[in-house]
């Protein structure tokens, strides 16, 4: 049998073994997801796409915050678990957490590093014996985030505003700040400036809109690239691949029901 198509049964037999779900959250904006990965071999590198969001998992008795990304974050198969999270929408995690967004960027961090280590190690043996660890993490952010308060309104309208398709100067000028301002409250409500956060959440609608069954040359004008080229450059700089690799591996995923975000912290993968 040749290496390749060894290789390729050897890839769809790990897609089937893991088994991806995701449910809104009680928790307004954010998403509740599960990765099952039974015991084998493990499946090929997964690179996770930028999102703009940021997770907390539980995984093999740990509890791990998912950065902001600026490009595709490289999971290592070999790291791969089974795991319960929730995914904040921008702005919302670092409100919860007491940490700038900018801090995190692009890194996976553990919680006991960023709070007390007690505190964290009591959390997690409290996910441990829950029958739904999802649930419990959920509870958990629920409780939070009745302690904490709401994300700031500005940079909810900001998040809005660009993940609608608005223009950074229409956004700073509707939400009245200048330039600077907004650059300083993106970056540690979002961990980049509001550009990045643009062409972030701009990728994602293009993905979705394609996803969908668009055309790449109608998605692309549709989530607000220039073309289809714009869109293709795109992709590149923030994915690490093209539009057709990328959908390639996402119909194959799709096909075997494991379209996963590892524990990242987006809901694309390539």
């Amino acid at each position: 049998m040749p290496r390749e198509h060894q290789r390729d049964q050897q890839h769809r037999r790990s897609q089937e073994r893991q088994r991806y779900q995701e449910r809104p959250s009680r928790l307004a904006g954010a998403v509740v997801w599960t990765l099952e990965v039974p015991p084998g071999p493990p499946g090929p590198a997964r690179s996770v796409l930028p999102d703009g969001c940021m997770d907390l998992i539980w995984s093999a008795g740990r509890l791990v915050v998912a950065g902001p990304d600026t490009h595709a974050f490289r999971v290592d198969p070999r790291n791969r678990a089974s795991c319960a999270a929730i995914r904040f929408p921008p702005g919302t995690a670092p409100v919860l957490l007491g940490v700038p967004a900018d801090e995190l960027r692009d890194h996976r961090v553990e919680l006991a590093d960023l709070w007390p280590r007690a505190a964290v190690r009591g959390l997690v043996d409290r996910i441990d014996r829950a029958a739904d660890p999802a649930a419990a993490l959920e509870d958990y952010a629920l409780g939070l985030a009745a302690e904490t308060g709401p994300p700031d309104p500005l940079t909810a309208a900001v998040a809005d505003r660009l993940g609608r398709g608005g223009s950074v100067a229409a956004t700073a000028a509707e939400v009245g700040l200048g330039a600077r301002q907004l650059h300083r409250r993106s970056l540690a409500a979002f961990g980049y400036g509001p550009k990045t956060l643009a062409r972030i959440l701009r990728l994602q609608r293009a993905l979705s809109l394609v996803r969908a069954g668009l055309p790449y040359a109608e998605a692309a004008p549709a989530a607000g690239c220039v073309d289809q080229a714009h869109l293709a450059r795109e992709m590149r700089a923030l994915a690490g691949t093209t539009l057709g690799a990328y959908f390639g591996r996402y119909e194959a995923s799709a096909a075997a029901n494991s379209d996963t975000p590892q524990p990242s912290g987006s809901r694309t993968t390539a």
